[in-house]
């Protein structure tokens, strides 16, 4: 979901950072208020339309899609086991809806200036304690070492696929181990920095 920011001259890239965090918000808890098929696929037709609109090749999100399935028909089958297919159909309709809508944020807008509204909107909070640059930092640190976790786990799999093991259950403990290495070294960094 967290992808490069694809660079064009749209409406869609040319709307302010926060109004389009708000729109994600809106729709995130608004459809889940909507419980008719054909209003989720209204919403669902929208948002490939704002793809178009966005000139994002329809091969980044396909991509998107494609690492979305396993775990959407694994989400939908477990509600198809204790509500129903009704209920699974609506609770696909709605995650895949919004997750193709988060990712439409991320590959229109620039992170520095996700960050800068983030900051500026936790700015009347400060009398409470909230100190803004921190959430500002929180959410770059979150926003970068996502894809680089992914590399990370990459460099896993094609270790162990050296060795011979093509599928092992012990896959997470390496990659754990590389994060937490990585999650210090970035603690060390930051508290050299005065950062506590």
């Amino acid at each position: 979901m967290l992808s490069l920011y694809h660079d064009a001259r749209t409406p869609v890239h040319a709307a302010p950072a926060g109004a389009k965090l708000v729109v994600l918000a809106v729709a995130g808890t608004g459809l889940f208020f909507v419980h008719s098929m054909a209003w989720l696929g209204v919403a669902f037709a929208a948002v490939l339309a704002l793809y178009a609109v966005a000139r994002v090749p329809w091969r980044t999100t396909g991509r998107q899609v494609l690492g979305l399935l396993p775990v959407l028909m694994l989400i939908m089958f477990a509600q198809l086991i204790f509500t129903g297919w009704v209920s699974a159909v609506l609770v696909g309709e709605r995650l895949l809806t919004l997750v193709l809508l988060a990712n439409l944020v991320t590959l229109t807008t620039r992170t520095s200036a996700m960050i800068a509204t983030i900051e500026t909107a936790l700015g009347p909070l400060r009398p409470l304690g909230v100190r803004p640059e921190r959430v500002g930092l929180l959410v770059a640190m979150t926003i970068r070492f996502i894809p680089v976790i992914r590399e990370q786990a990459e460099m896993v799999r094609a270790a162990q696929k050296a060795r011979g093991i093509e599928r092992s259950t012990v896959f997470l403990v390496p990659l754990l181990i590389r994060t937490l290495r990585m999650a210090d070294g970035v603690g060390e960094a930051l508290d050299a920095r005065g950062l506590d």
